[in-house]
């Protein structure tokens, strides 16, 4: 699972009828202090997400099908909750 910021929402007037239905979304992967680790990717949306919110995402294939659709279905990501605060602790 990743933890990530939605940065932009997906517009298509015509997709793959798997993801009709579905909210796709633009998330930047990022680490526990905000700060931005790689390059940006599609997720599907099942928790109302929108711009702005951190979420926490699960990029593999598999998950996101049994999540979302049947194992011949092309989802890679999904977004599985939106994430209230990051907490951090400092090891003594």
């Amino acid at each position: 699972m990743k933890l990530a910021r939605v940065i932009g929402n997906v517009v298509a007037t015509r997709k793959y009828p798997c993801f009709k239905g579905h909210k796709v979304l633009i998330v930047q992967p990022i680490d526990e202090s905000g700060n931005d680790v790689s390059k940006s990717f599609l997720s599907c949306d099942t928790v109302d997400a929108g711009p702005g919110d951190i979420v926490l995402v699960e990029q593999e294939g598999n998950a996101a099908r049994q999540l979302l659709g049947t194992m011949q279905d092309p989802f890679h990501s999904v977004i599985v909750g939106v994430v209230d605060r990051v907490s951090i602790t400092e090891e003594e």
